[in-house]
């Protein structure tokens, strides 16, 4: 696409969005790691650790649509200077919290909120109003790798940093990287988001819809909620992994190298997964794509706990698993585009995003409820799968490229 005065250059905006989402999303890839540490330098459960992070994954989600709403209104720059500075005020709080109150309110409401602000729905806002239709999807894959790489990235650096500097001080030294976040977003100004996407919103005949009546209308599009639904399934697999998985391999008395391994493999395969589906978007049907990654990853979940893990199997399933991980955010995104035009995006987009993080919620708490209950993942694992199956059937029938019945959209 040629920019024209009313757009942020495209190459300044993806490398702007791209170094945001590989800090905020490498950050939180490797949270998991302090799982350990934490509970056992406090004394508390797997349980108390989880219900923290599964609070972030319910703020997030619930606080993406009022942030999505003021990102849309006045443009995200404000939006991600906000969440810069509650990363880092969420990560000292995380590394300097001695009971667990202070513990949930930092890691569950603080970073949650940061997080709202500096991830996938503010920043697919940006490039849906600067980046044309037929390359949108593409653009969204390139975002996503990023953030993939950022996991692949950040998980051996903070690996290192908690043998060598302790699990506090390494939450302290990410928390400073996080404040950059704000100064990457002076790339990102966008000049009056609101009136320069009206004709391509929401509205019978090119008129924008308020947002309120934008959501009235997405919640009545058949297509949309079960695409919301599907979404669902995707967190609660990607938390209870990502939070999950270095304990699980402990159980079964593996060494922390190959936990470590394990999530950056994924960080690394991820970049090319959502890579691809963002370049096979713009020729595939997308819902389809959607389908055969959530059975792709319901089968190799099912091969994985099929017998115990070995530093290999663990390997091969990391692997898989990365390629097909954050393949989900690119297709979803450019499907709500499709469907309900780019004036709301960020809002909509958080929309569909709050039913992943209320299954992010479910998957990572649930995870630690049962572990301490049963002293076992496999129930998990086992709901992990079927849910797979549900969303690959959930996406079959949807219409991506179906309005909503009252009007015509223009995307």
């Amino acid at each position: 696409m040629t920019p024209t005065s009313s757009h942020l250059p495209t190459r300044q905006m993806l490398l702007c969005c791209a170094l945001v989402v590989t800090l905020s999303m490498g950050i939180r890839h490797a949270f998991g790691l302090w799982l350990t540490p934490i509970t056992m330098a406090h004394g508390w459960s797997r349980e108390d650790f989880s219900l923290a992070m599964a609070i972030q994954n319910l703020v997030w989600g619930a606080a993406g649509p009022i942030v999505g709403w003021w990102a849309d209104k006045r443009g995200a720059y404000r939006v991600l200077w906000l969440g810069g500075a509650l990363y880092g005020l969420g990560l000292a709080g995380m590394a300097l919290a001695q009971h667990t109150l202070p513990f949930l309110l930092s890691t569950g409401v603080v970073i949650g909120l940061a997080q709202a602000c500096t991830t996938y729905a503010v920043l697919y806002g940006i490039i849906g109003r600067n980046i044309d239709p037929g390359q949108r999807a593409w653009a969204m894959g390139i975002t996503a790798a990023a953030g993939s790489f950022g996991q692949f990235l950040m998980v051996p650096l903070a690996s290192g940093l908690i043998q060598t500097v302790d699990w506090s001080n390494a939450l302290l030294m990410l928390g400073a990287l996080a404040l950059l976040i704000g100064p990457l977003a002076l790339g990102l100004r966008e000049q009056s988001p609101a009136s320069r996407t009206a004709g391509a919103a929401q509205g019978s005949h090119n008129e924008p819809l308020a947002a309120g009546a934008a959501l009235r209308e997405a919640f009545g599009h058949r297509d949309f909620m079960l695409l919301t639904a599907g979404y669902f399934v995707c967190g609660f697999q990607l938390a209870f992994i990502g939070v999950h998985l270095p304990s699980y391999l402990k159980d079964h008395q593996l060494s922390p190298q190959v936990a470590t391994t394990a999530l950056a493999l994924i960080g690394l395969f991820n970049v090319l997964g959502t890579y691809a589906s963002g370049v096979l978007g713009q020729r595939l049907r997308k819902t389809w794509m959607l389908s055969g990654i959530y059975f792709g990853r319901a089968v190799a979940m099912l091969a994985f706990i099929a017998a115990p893990p070995t530093a290999w199997s663990v390997a091969i399933f990391a692997s898989v698993m990365g390629a097909l991980w954050l393949s989900t955010v690119p297709p979803t995104n450019a499907v709500v585009a499709q469907m309900l035009g780019v004036r709301h995006l960020s809002m909509l987009g958080a929309t569909v995003f709050f039913s992943h993080q209320i299954g992010s919620f479910t998957g990572v708490w649930l995870a630690g409820h049962l572990y301490d209950a049963t002293g076992s993942y496999q129930w998990v694992w086992w709901l992990a799968v079927a849910l797979g199956l549900l969303a690959a059937a959930l996406n079959l029938p949807i219409q991506e490229n179906r309005p909503p019945a009252r009007r015509v959209v223009t995307a």
